[in-house]
């Protein structure tokens, strides 16, 4: 049965620089018409106030489990009643240690232990913190105990170290949230999906590559992590965020994309080649910088391997998605690659209007036809996408062991 879309959420905020980002994402819930309740940790008030996440959520903020506000004397447990999900974030080791231990002596700790709906949240910490055997510990009594975990990320800390431990941001946080409780159609499928340019090099300093942004093969990642499916993404050389509950592999070249696709296709379902791969790299790459002279340059290129084909041609392949952007002709140049890849689907678009852009217009193509879609948004794109690629998917098992 589908999940009601999200309407009422509790946001716990615990102590952590990372604190000042839930007002975001207090504000991307409202503007996404869902009510927010906010409950803040003591901690979480030293970093920013009451009032701040009052005025943007326009309710009463709970901080104290003694004077919570219920008529009943029973905050801890009426805060959490008719919510669809406890969200913290920031979680902070501490915060974590507690609900993985029982713990109880405050007001989010005490709700979360009351509650009658999922939890959720997003980690946030040093990253020797997030490291360390105590707390993978209770990350992993947490996901035992059906705790949804999103992130961390990784990146500079305000300590000024970097690693692992980051809180995803509040748009991330947003997006995994409002989205969790969709249906789970892909659910024990594994998608493995190619995204972003490739970059062959020419010496240490150049390069040949191509203007693709990526965000078509990181919305279809989303897309397939979203309903249900494990994803792991190989991705050249982009500045996208991962997305959540996506393993991402990164890559520079279209032999390293190979060798990456190669190295993890045991098991899965389908492979989604949405990558635009280089048709040519340098055949004698210089060990240094080529020096600009008076006389011109001739550069020599052999071809690349062609990944999506080579996986297609496989015995026991998954299930093939590819992409084609044409500048012309578009759909007889797709149809003709599908048909030459021995493709079950190919996805067609002009590259001039989808490279770089937040919106894409495509047309599938496989043995029963053209089936045009409207112009949309890439990530409204990418889920009507995913779901067309469901529907084809043939019975779990039949991809390469």
């Amino acid at each position: 049965m589908d999940a009601k879309p999200l309407s009422r959420i509790v946001l716990g905020i615990t102590g952590g620089i990372a604190a000042y980002k839930a007002a975001e994402l207090a504000r991307l819930f409202v503007k996404a018409r869902i009510d927010v309740d906010v409950c803040m940790t003591e901690a979480a008030c030293r970093f920013v106030t009451p009032l701040t996440l009052q005025a943007l959520s326009g309710r009463p903020v709970h901080t104290d489990l003694w004077e919570s506000g219920a008529d009943n004397g029973m905050g801890h447990i009426n805060l959490s009643r008719g919510a669809q999900a406890i969200v913290v974030a920031p979680a902070s080791a501490d915060f974590l240690a507690k609900v993985a231990n029982g713990h109880a002596d405050d007001l989010l700790s005490t709700l979360v232990m009351a509650r009658d709906c999922p939890l959720i949240v997003a980690p946030a910490m040093n990253r020797q913190m997030w490291a360390s055997a105590a707390n993978q510990r209770n990350i992993a009594q947490l996901v035992a105990d059906g705790v949804l975990v999103l992130g961390p990320g990784s990146g500079d800390q305000a300590c000024g170290e970097v690693g692992e431990g980051r809180m995803l941001e509040p748009e991330e946080i947003y997006a995994a949230v409002t989205t969790w409780n969709e249906p789970k159609h892909l659910a024990g499928r594994r998608f493995l999906i190619t995204a972003g340019p490739t970059f062959e090099a020419i010496d240490p300093v150049r390069g040949i590559t191509n203007t693709s942004s990526g965000k078509m093969g990181y919305a279809i990642a989303q897309a397939a992590a979203e309903s249900g499916a494990a994803v792991t993404l190989v991705s050249g050389p982009t500045s996208l965020p991962t997305p959540p509950q996506v393993r991402r592999i990164d890559v520079q070249s279209a032999a390293e994309m190979l060798a990456a696709v190669d190295a993890n296709l045991a098991g899965v379902d389908a492979f989604v080649a949405v990558a635009a791969v280089a048709d040519y790299t340098p055949a004698a790459p210089a060990d240094r910088k080529i020096k600009k002279s008076g006389d011109p340059l001739t550069i020599v290129l052999e071809p690349t391997v062609d990944i999506l084909a080579t996986v297609a041609g496989r015995r026991g392949a998954p299930f093939c998605v590819g992409f084609a952007a044409e500048t012309n002709d578009v759909e007889r140049h797709a149809d003709e690659k599908r048909r030459r890849k021995k493709l079950p689907l190919i996805i067609a678009n002009r590259a001039q209007d989808a490279f770089g852009s937040e919106e894409n217009e495509v047309t599938l193509l496989d043995d029963a036809g053209v089936h045009p879609l409207p112009r949309m948004g890439k990530l409204p794109l990418a889920r009507r996408l995913v779901a067309e690629i469901a529907r084809r998917l043939p019975p779990a098992g039949k991809g390469i062991s």
